[in-house]
């Protein structure tokens, strides 16, 4: 070993930028996070080669002094906080006083700026072993520009790990889309290799707020999504929920962004799962844009030196917060759901009661299509099975099932108001799905998914009403647990007694279990009590017991439906279709699969080709 000896800037600055900057797109990220703080509105962003040779932001915030450019390069210096106290309150993107000088070590760098609207801005650059900065005047209007050229030229075993220059300005790609979705007020302007490659014009109203969104996600989205906006106390979560059939492959389509920043949070992950775990086809993922705005103090940001990942002070009320809106968007996403107005609730496990609660949802129904805002309930009583069976009375009449014959025949009711969203059915087909004439076109139904959804939430419903019934053991079962888990089940008797377990501590690292929910008898207990002890440790809640009565459930109502082949009335087929319209997470049975699809007028008319 040698002597002990200080490090020079430069190789302290290039150790640094090993945790900052990795690639092309952790610069863009750095300095566009700098623009935004700037104050800027209006954002150029010009790439050459993917990044590797040339990255240049242009913005026109408020500029950098002549007398602070050289501090602006330095490590460790920044505007945006004074004092420990105030990383608590973390309001901007950057704090850290890292980025430019971890930068320049790795790079060319060049940055000019001016505060003034009016006279010559100034030009620093940042050269030699010990990093000093040169300042010279120059041509700059109002804000700031950094240019970093050949990246990675002095520090070729990072350069080596770089990707193809198409590989590198995806990368870049997708951080300009992040931060466009989370900062709607700003435009962006992305050119690669001298050509336009993205314009995000600023976007003020909800409208060019929803065809932003449609530029990065995909008109399909925005077809497929419902916009929404809660407010319980100081939480305010807002944006827009895919629907289970847009469903993905990949967990591709999933952006989040907390007080305007985008993370990863495994709280955040794990809430937005179990909102669509009994919605979704196995193995696929949902689509999202959702924000989540909160005190800053109520969250870390000082977690990760990328500042991907966040720590919440609350992550127990920040789940069932998450969890409690988001399930309730996803549940009403249905033929039928969501219209008129009803007082929302308070959500279960997010705050105490007495919150206040404003509630908001629109449904988007494709790029440049206009949001018709309507109340929208976080939690409410479900509906009374034995009013619906008397509005459903009228079709099982044979003169009104007759007179809706002919009026479906004659091409529906005479008023579009009267058409329900699932219209009125015409006939069957083979004896699997149902053909229904609506306002839109032609409805496609698959009866026997359709039934199935229908009866598992009515299951649900009833066995919710009951409780859930313990049942004891014969033999109790002892568990062999970690002191970790062991403390946290005796801190957490109360909870185990309501999901129907009964648990006795037996020892340091021993559990014993003296009674099951009596639906789960015969079932496997160990993996699921260390699954409810995991999701606890790691969650501080659970929703495991529900989830396996669930799946009962959903199993018994799957062999309790219509089956395919059965001839159905046309009576029957419409009393199907309004039990669909007043059910919860209709549109999708119960293993995730669609239960109906709309043809358009136009889409027919296209089949056809009429019209050309």
């Amino acid at each position: 070993m040698s002597r002990i000896h200080l490090l020079s800037p430069r190789l302290a600055n290039q150790i640094a930028a090993g945790e900052v900057v990795e690639r092309p797109a952790s610069v863009v990220k750095e300095l566009l996070e700098n623009s935004l703080d700037a104050g800027a509105d209006s954002i150029d962003i010009d790439i050459e080669q993917g990044g590797i040779k040339r990255v240049r932001i242009r913005d026109n915030g408020c500029g950098i002094d002549k007398d602070d450019l050289p501090l602006a390069m330095s490590r460790h210096a920044t505007s945006k906080i004074l004092a420990l106290e105030d990383l608590e309150a973390v309001a901007t993107l950057g704090f850290r006083g890292e980025a430019l000088a971890s930068v320049a070590s790795v790079s060319r760098l060049s940055l000019s700026s001016n505060t003034r609207s009016e006279g010559a801005g100034w030009l620093a650059r940042c050269e030699g072993r010990d990093m000093s900065v040169d300042v010279e005047p120059t041509a700059h209007s109002q804000g700031t520009s950094v240019e970093v050229r050949d990246l990675f030229f002095n520090t070729p075993a990072r350069r080596k790990f770089l990707r193809t220059e198409k590989t590198e300005y995806s990368r870049i790609d997708d951080v300009v889309k992040k931060l466009a979705l989370s900062h709607f007020d700003v435009a962006f302007h992305l050119r690669h290799n001298n050509k336009p490659a993205r314009r995000f014009p600023a976007a003020t109203t909800q409208l060019e707020q929803e065809r932003r969104v449609a530029a990065v996600c995909g008109p399909a989205f925005m077809e497929q999504a419902r916009f929404f906006n809660i407010e319980v106390g100081e939480l305010r979560l807002w944006g827009w929920l895919g629907a289970p059939t847009f469903s993905r492959s990949q967990a591709d389509l999933q952006y989040f962004f907390v007080n305007g920043r985008s993370i990863r949070d495994k709280v955040v992950s794990h809430a937005v799962r179990q909102a669509y775990q009994d919605v979704l086809y196995h193995g696929r993922h949902p689509a999202y844009v959702l924000f989540l705005e909160l005190p800053a103090t109520d969250v870390d940001v000082n977690v990760h030196p990328t500042k991907h990942e966040v720590r919440f002070r609350e992550s127990r009320a920040v789940h069932g917060f998450l969890y409690g809106s988001l399930s309730r968007i996803v549940a009403e996403m249905g033929p039928g759901q969501g219209d008129g107005e009803q007082s929302p609730g308070v959500l279960a496990g997010a705050l105490p009661p007495g919150s206040a609660v404003r509630v908001s949802a629109d449904v988007a129904s494709g790029a440049g299509s206009r949001f018709l805002p309507y109340q929208h309930p976080v939690a409410f009583p479900v509906r009374d099975r034995g009013e619906v069976r008397e509005q459903l009375a009228v079709y099982r009449l044979p003169e009104q099932a007759a007179g809706t014959e002919l009026a479906a025949s004659n091409g529906g009711h005479s008023s579009e108001a009267e058409i329900p969203p699932l219209g009125f059915a015409l006939t069957q087909l083979r004896g699997i799905y149902i053909l229904a004439e609506n306002s839109e076109g032609l409805v496609l139904v698959d009866m026997h998914a359709a039934h199935e959804r229908i009866t598992y939430e009515q299951m649900k419903t009833a066995y919710e009403s009951v409780g859930v019934a313990a049942q004891p053991l014969l033999v109790p079962e002892a568990l062999a647990v970690s002191d970790k888990e062991a403390d946290c089940a005796e801190s957490q008797l109360a909870l185990f007694e309501t999901l129907g377990i009964t648990l006795q501590r037996a020892g340091p690292e021993s559990l014993v279990v003296r009674a099951v929910p009596a639906l789960l008898r015969g079932a496997d207990v160990e993996p699921l009590i260390r699954d409810v002890l995991s999701d606890l440790l790691t969650h501080g809640t659970t929703r495991r017991i529900e989830e396996k009565i669930n799946e009962i459930l959903s199993t018994m109502a799957c062999h309790g439906s219509v089956r395919a082949g059965r001839q159905l009335t046309l009576a029957e087929m419409n009393a199907l279709l309004r039990e669909m319209e007043a059910t919860e997470r209709s549109g999708q049975c119960n293993h995730g699969r669609p239960t109906w699809t709309q043809l358009s007028m136009n889409e027919l008319d296209a089949l056809f080709m009429r019209g050309r």
